[in-house]
């Protein structure tokens, strides 16, 4: 799995780790992404999505349907 979201566009971030003699090693901050299944009523089936927890929030604020319209409009497939 990907470590990005498909709504809002997560991605990982990098860095560096700093330890305490002040050394620095290449670090990656990973989104929470999780997989998660919707039922999309307007099409009659079940939708599997990549999300970040950020973006289950904001599905649950604004609806499942108009999740996937962003998506799509995006140019992600669903």
């Amino acid at each position: 799995m990907s470590a990005h979201c498909q709504l809002t566009g997560a991605r990982p971030g990098f860095g560096n780790r700093v330890s305490h003699s002040h050394r620095r090693t290449s670090r990656r901050f990973d989104p929470n992404v999780q997989r998660k299944r919707y039922w999309l009523a307007g099409e009659g089936r079940h939708v599997r999505l990549t999300l970040s927890a950020r973006a289950i929030k904001t599905v649950d604020r604004i609806g499942i349907e108009a999740a996937v319209a962003r998506i799509r409009a995006r140019g992600g497939t669903v």
